[in-house]
């Protein structure tokens, strides 16, 4: 295949992977950061604590992040088409992404605020603060160097996931390089998408990088 067959092959593919990646993480840091939040207020010692519910809310993640990912992108295909109306595309393939992501953003999110000095949430006990108000101005400021971190790691995971939806209708670069490459057995057009998606990875891992060293940079002098 030349490059000028390859070129609007890649440049759709890349569209495609963007877009469900972009809108996955959205759902994941909507849905995962609550989580992991609950799992740390609902902890022996924490500020809501209740062992039922952190329980529960820990075997549910602990079920999710065990789930291989391409065994449950065909297992909600019923629930995919039910909320999208399809379980071909990329719109339909931000469903199981985001909720095979979810699980593994919230154990992350709940990694960052556990790390949060404790004296800090004390001090706003102290001064009458409600839970609420800790989340807000103690435990997700001073947790979001390490949340973005969390954001940047979810978001590399979700380009891998994305690439294996394409095995199931995903669309995508994944989609791509099954059909133009593996099914035909271009291998150029093989390992140009590969290229293409580590390009796509290494730009997230800049950008997570940058953000993380700016935000602990701003801390210090705060």
């Amino acid at each position: 295949m030349t490059w000028s067959e390859m070129q609007p092959l890649l440049e759709q593919g890349t569209i495609d992977t963007l877009y469900m990646v972009l809108w996955a993480t959205v759902v994941t840091i909507l849905g995962g950061l609550p989580l992991g939040i609950l799992l740390v207020l609902t902890d022996k010692g924490g500020l809501l604590q209740n062992t039922v519910v952190n329980k529960v809310v820990g075997v549910i993640v602990n079920i999710g992040r065990s789930l291989p990912f391409i065994i449950l992108l065909i297992a909600l295909i019923p629930f995919t088409t039910f909320v999208v109306g399809t379980f071909i595309g990329p719109t339909a393939m931000i469903v199981p992404l985001a909720i095979g992501a979810i699980p593994f953003f919230a154990r992350l999110v709940e990694t960052a605020v556990r790390e949060v000095d404790h004296g800090l949430i004390e001090a706003v006990q102290s001064m009458g603060g409600s839970v609420p108000t800790i989340i807000r101005k103690v435990l997700l400021p001073q947790a979001l160097p390490s949340l973005v971190s969390g954001v940047t790691t979810t978001v590399i995971v979700l380009v891998g996931y994305s690439a294996m939806a394409g095995a199931v209708g995903g669309e995508g670069l994944g989609s791509k390089a099954i059909t133009y490459g593996y099914q035909r057995f271009d291998t150029q057009f093989m390992l140009v998408t590969v290229v293409v998606l580590i390009a796509i990875v290494t730009v997230v891992q800049l950008i997570g990088d940058l953000a993380v060293r700016l935000l602990a940079r701003r801390g210090r002098t705060a």
